[in-house]
């Protein structure tokens, strides 16, 4: 997993005039960046943020995330780029942009669907197309892929670290084989789900433990990953498995904006 720099991203801003910033609508506090909004809106660019992955959220808890960005005066859509739901609507608000060409650049920390959501927005037939004419000379090491009549998508690794301290800050900056101390993150990450869905993992793993160190263990032992010396269960092999479940949605989690500065919830 390559973020990019700072540096990069700020080219990536210049060469494009709307910046899709895509979050993953269970956690949009967490995933989303208030430094990359803060160069959008700074550079007079327009900013869409794409609440993704809304397959794994009620309805109504998407539609409370996007009066909550609108409350904070951002343009937001919700979709599922995997099962390409929403995604008409998000052409529609990128149709409401006037200028002619425009270019689309799409942007978020790791794991939140951008590379699927460029994929669905290229569409099986589209291909790329040379520098627009008369513009300055894109310096982003990318394809330009025209999406519709004067409508071009850079196809870059726009990948961002996270801005909170959570712990979703360290299992979306690292390879999930390169994070340190890997059993703690999973306890932590098996805390937080547990404080917004008591039976995530007795509906995702039969497990009926509230202990994070007792799910890891069960897990391990109901996947048959234990030591050849002792038996004893190997927890990091299911914290991987925790953290990859979390990602693929496996695992039931979400909250609403009510909760966000609540008692019940603490970004960082």
């Amino acid at each position: 997993m390559r973020l990019a720099s700072w540096g990069l991203i700020k080219e990536l801003i210049s060469s494009s005039d709307v910046v899709l910033e895509v979050v993953d609508v269970r956690d949009p506090i967490n995933t989303r960046s208030t430094k990359l909004e803060s160069l959008v809106l700074n550079s007079g660019k327009s900013l869409i943020i794409v609440l993704n992955k809304s397959d794994l959220v009620p309805r109504e808890v998407a539609e409370r995330w996007k009066e909550y960005f609108k409350s904070l005066g951002f343009k937001s859509v919700y979709i599922s780029a995997r099962d390409r739901l929403g995604t008409r609507v998000l052409r529609s608000e990128i149709s409401k942009i006037v200028k002619r060409p425009l270019v689309i650049a799409v942007v978020g920390v790791p794991k939140v669907g951008k590379s699927t959501l460029i994929n669905t927005l290229k569409g099986r037939h589209s291909a790329s197309t040379s520098l627009l004419p008369g513009s300055p000379g894109y310096t982003v090491k990318s394809q330009l892929y025209r999406i519709g009549r004067g409508v071009y998508l850079i196809d870059t690794p726009g990948l961002i670290p996270p801005d909170s301290g959570d712990v979703e800050s360290v299992i979306r900056s690292e390879h999930i084989d390169k994070i340190d101390n890997i059993i703690s993150v999973a306890v932590e990450l098996i805390k937080k789900v547990l404080k917004f869905n008591k039976t995530a993992f007795k509906d995702a793993y039969k497990i009926d433990e509230v202990d994070p160190y007792k799910i890891l263990e069960a897990l391990a032992l109901k996947r048959g990953w234990v030591s050849r010396s002792d038996r004893e269960p190997l927890l990091h092999e299911a914290a991987k498995a925790v953290i990859r479940d979390y990602f693929d949605g496996k695992i039931s989690y979400y909250y609403t904006p009510d909760e966000v500065g609540s008692g019940t919830f603490k970004v960082g």
